[in-house]
This record gives structure tokens, C-alpha cells and sequence, in this order.
């Protein structure tokens, strides 16, 4: 019989914590939602939500007590998924908070989107192109569509070895892996069977290592 993966969902006082587990649990893990960094050690996953702005969403993770655990568990092959701004945590700032670190796991710095023809912030569907070899991305249909809500990007400068590219104006990355570390821009809870296939495929990479 195969043993369930263990996701522990990182409750830190931001982000849509309800819904992401539900979507994790239907993904087939088995999730734990807690607030305390002792929990680290046990998981076979690690997610990150996350929701509002970059300065308000680092200083609750960083009070929260989790950094220290979660970059040594990283450090060990632990598979790490970040969502929407819990994505965005994952790199090294965001312009949205001039001086303020994030958890520099992934090379880059966020820009914000410019006002023009697109409105400020992004908040549609919106079409993902693979790049390289994402273990998220596998067997998705061509065109595949997600739900975006985000004010600030990943520029296709930053350190990323595979993933998916969108374009809003610009191209930026919206799906973003690299070794155990891996990222969505969109919530892949609110991204219907798109996003219950990226969970799974999430699922299946931890099962893995």
C-alpha cells in the first residue's frame, strides 16, 4: 500500500489557507495546516501561500519562526511549492518592498506590472507556455489556462531552470522550478482541472524524492 505524502501547508497569517488545502488534499496528499516550524522536520512537502502585499506577507513569515526551518529542509531535497505570493517569497526582493529580503532561494527580483493597455493588477485567465522539462507542467493540455490576481512579475532573467512563461504586456514566468523548488504564480486552487493537475504533478515529484 503506498504511503500518503505528508504536505505541510504553512500557516503563517497570510494567504487562502482553506481552500489551498482542500485543492492539496483532492491532489491526493495528506495535509497538515500548521502554524508552528516544528513541523518542518517531519513533512515530505513543503507549500507556502501567500496573499497581499510582499512586506506584509515576509514580516509574518519571518515572525512566524519558520525561515530558518524551512531554508535547512530546502537544503535537504525537501520539495517546496510557493503560491501566488508565496512564489514570489521565494526569490531574492520585490520592488513592492525596496530592502526588504526574501527567502533567496530562486535568483531574481519582482517588478511591477506598467499601467498601460493591461489594467493594474492582472486578474483573469490566462494561458501558460512550457519551458524546459517542469515537473509541474507535465501532461497538461496544449493552452493550458490559469487564474491570475498579481500586481508584480518574475522577469525571464531570473534563475530559473524550467517552467512556464505568460505574457500580460510582457512575458514574465508564471510556473517556476528549479531542483526542489518550484512556484506558481496563479492559485492553482482557483484554476480549476488545470490547477488540480499541477498539484498532482507536485504530488507525484515529491513522491519521488
Amino acid at each position: 500500500m503506498k504511503v500518503p505524502i505528508k504536505a505541510l501547508l504553512i500557516d503563517y497569517g497570510s494567504g487562502n489557507i482553506r481552500s489551498a488545502a482542500k485543492a492539496l488534499e483532492r491532489a491526493g496528499f495528506e495535509v497538515l495546516v500548521s502554524s508552528d516550524p516544528a513541523q518542518v522536520a517531519a513533512a515530505d512537502a513543503l507549500v507556502i501561500p501567500g496573499q497581499g502585499h510582499f512586506r506584509q506577507v515576509m514580516e509574518h513569515f519571518d515572525a512566524s519562526g519558520f525561515r530558518e526551518p524551512l531554508l535547512e529542509a530546502t537544503q535537504r531535497g525537501v520539495p517546496l511549492l510557493g503560491i501566488c505570493v508565496g512564489m514570489q517569497m521565494l526569490f531574492d526582493s520585490s520592488s513592492e518592498a525596496p530592502g526588504l529580503a526574501g527567502l533567496g532561494l530562486l535568483g531574481g527580483h519582482l517588478e511591477r506590472f506598467e499601467t498601460g493597455q493591461n489594467p493594474v493588477p492582472q486578474m483573469q485567465w490566462n494561458t501558460l507556455e512550457p519551458v524546459g522539462d517542469s515537473p509541474m507542467m507535465l501532461d497538461l493540455p496544449c493552452n493550458p489556462f490559469a487564474y491570475f490576481v498579481h500586481s508584480y512579475y518574475v522577469s525571464l532573467d531570473s534563475e530559473i531552470d524550467s517552467g512556464a512563461i505568460t505574457d500580460y504586456g510582457l512575458p514574465f514566468w508564471s510556473v517556476v522550478s528549479k531542483g526542489n523548488i518550484h512556484g506558481t504564480q496563479f492559485h492553482p486552487e482557483k484554476s480549476q482541472a488545470i490547477g488540480l493537475k499541477m498539484l498532482e504533478n507536485f504530488r507525484r515529484f515529491a513522491e519521488k524524492n
